[in-house]
């Protein structure tokens, strides 16, 4: 065992040198932590001891398929048990976790498991037909379908099932700990807000960061209850999964977000912690009485996306929860910025908290910097009124995008990661967003690239020229609103535009309103899309 001396004459062993990965706190939660309950769903309770003998068959199940290390390993799968086993088994085999949004259409789905060349896709019964869809639509080498079958749905009897693979592993087989915490631990994908969508390539080092980064945010004590209202295809749940054992939580899955699940795992299981876009906490306001459920303890609820309205924090935080604003992209393994409480601020009310709320905040723990730089990379003056550029670096930021040098290297300009998005700086260094970079929708906690839609829009007979803006909503926080020009002596009519889009889009990115009008433009031709932003407000 050899020595990698510094000047001093010391160095790196293995007595004081293991390299960071988030799969040693599921490690050492099945070691002391054996008979605790791990992960919730329904009425099924899986201790430590028995999550992570399930996570050893699945590693070693998929090695037996033939995943080597360096593979990747996709699911399309929403918030289930599989999907957090897949968290730590995939990577205990040394290959590469591809979590992919269940909410794509095939064409994009198609071309996500292509790009990362996966070679193992874990798909839920209710999406299967994506996910044959999407490799009907491939031209490179499809990756094998193993189907999970959840809690009343019946297999389809076309594929190898999750629960059949996992019998095939060893409960006792070894994981394959990265020998360099600089190894790639997952690939995500962006929306696509300026063409197809990049890969943004995680670390061992940086999602274990991460998890301590969001339990110090969070101000979390051992054993915290955890449900996943965040979709663990969202930067990995926001590295969520990877941390709850590291606290001895439990992980309380929830399939579908609705009131009525959510005050329910509340009420029966003492959930103690969530995450979620500000429509979570507006669904939560809005529940049904019989939906509603007492509980006494306050919740503590990340919420991201869009700041809050100040009436939905009037309203959502007197019913049990005490909101945290925080800031975060693919690219820094989610939250990366928090609106940490100051205990100057005790007593405000109101607006004003509201306002302090809202700020998109401070650097996390563990992230080396966070500022808002002009167009030269300079910091702006903090006076909250000069604008520029978040920008972020530090070991929360992501390796780099796949296959992707020129973007990679665009991002990283002048050694700070460039988020897109525009801001300001209060005197006391905290960051508000005032503007999205690159025409950015985020309805629901999910992006929309207005580019895709108008692009889907352009594909109508009729249609002539577009713009897409985002029009605020009560429920979604933003939704896309179409601006339309017809070509001479054509006809078509606003819902007729947005079926079209549906068949070519996601739904949460069609348009919602579509306004028929002559676009504003410059003496250039450039559409004047801040003259469109004030009219959505008012359609």
């Amino acid at each position: 065992m050899g020595w990698l001396a510094d000047e001093t004459g010391l160095g790196k062993c293995a007595a004081n040198y293991v390299p960071l990965t988030p799969m040693s706190h599921l490690k050492r939660a099945a070691d002391i932590f054996a008979d605790r309950t791990a992960v919730v769903w329904g009425p099924t309770r899986t201790s430590y001891r028995e999550y992570a003998a399930r996570v050893s068959r699945l590693a070693s199940a998929l090695i037996q398929q033939g995943v080597a290390p360096g593979d990747v390993v996709a699911t399309l799968l929403p918030n289930i048990p599989a999907q957090a086993e897949a968290h730590f088994g995939v990577p205990a085999c040394g290959a590469v976790l591809n979590t992919i949004n269940t909410r794509l259409d095939a064409d994009t789905v198609a071309y996500i498991l292509g790009h990362a060349g996966a070679r193992i896709v874990l798909c839920d019964t209710a999406f299967v037909g994506l996910a044959e869809e999407s490799i009907r639509r491939m031209d490179g080498p499809a990756p094998q379908i193993i189907e999970v079958v959840d809690h009343g749905f019946a297999a389809t009897g076309r594929y190898q099932t999750y629960e059949a693979l996992l019998q095939t592993g060893d409960p006792e087989a070894a994981w394959l700990m990265p020998g360099d915490e600089w190894e790639s631990i997952a690939i995500n994908y962006t929306s696509g807000t300026t063409g197809r969508p990049k890969g943004v390539v995680y670390h061992h080092r940086g999602a274990y960061l991460a998890t301590t980064a969001n339990a110090i945010g969070w101000r979390m004590q051992l054993f915290p209850v955890y449900l996943t209202i965040v979709p663990l295809f969202h930067c990995n749940g926001w590295c969520h999964t990877w941390m709850v054992p590291m606290m001895g939580g439990t992980l309380v899955c929830c399939r579908d977000i609705t009131a009525k699940a959510i005050y329910d795992a509340i009420a029966d299981e003492g959930v103690t912690h969530f995450g979620g876009a500000p429509i979570v906490l507006n669904t939560m306001v809005n529940a049904k009485p019989e939906d509603r459920r007492p509980f006494d303890h306050i919740v503590e609820v990340f919420t991201a996306g869009a700041p809050p309205p100040a009436a939905t924090l009037a309203a959502f935080e007197p019913l049990g929860f005490n909101v945290t604003q925080v800031y975060g992209l693919t690219e820094t393994y989610g939250p990366a910025t928090e609106c940490l409480w100051q205990p100057t601020w005790d007593g405000t009310l109101g607006d004003d908290r509201a306002a302090l709320k809202a700020r998109t905040g401070v650097a996390m723990a563990m992230l080396d910097g966070a500022a808002v730089h002009d167009p030269q990379g300079q910091p702006v003056a903090r006076d909250a009124a000069h604008l520029g550029e978040i920008a972020m670096r530090g070991n929360l930021v992501m390796k780099g995008y796949y296959k992707n040098p020129t973007a990679t290297a665009e991002a990283f300009k002048d050694g700070w990661f460039r988020s897109g998005d525009i801001a300001f700086q209060h005197p006391d260094g905290y960051i508000k967003i005032t503007d999205r970079a690159k025409d950015i929708i985020i309805s629901g906690g999910e992006n929309v690239s207005s580019v895709e839609v108008e692009g889907a829009l352009m594909r109508h007979p009729a249609v002539s020229l577009c713009a897409v803006v985002a029009k605020p909503d009560d429920k979604w926080g933003e939704v896309p609103c179409a601006f339309v020009e017809l070509k001479p002596g054509c006809t078509a009519t606003a819902d007729e535009l947005i079926a079209h889009c549906r068949t070519h889009l996601a739904g949460f990115k069609t348009p919602k309103h579509v306004v028929f009008s002559e676009l504003p433009k410059t003496s250039t031709g450039k559409i004047q899309k801040f003259e469109l932003r004030a009219v959505a407000k008012l359609v």
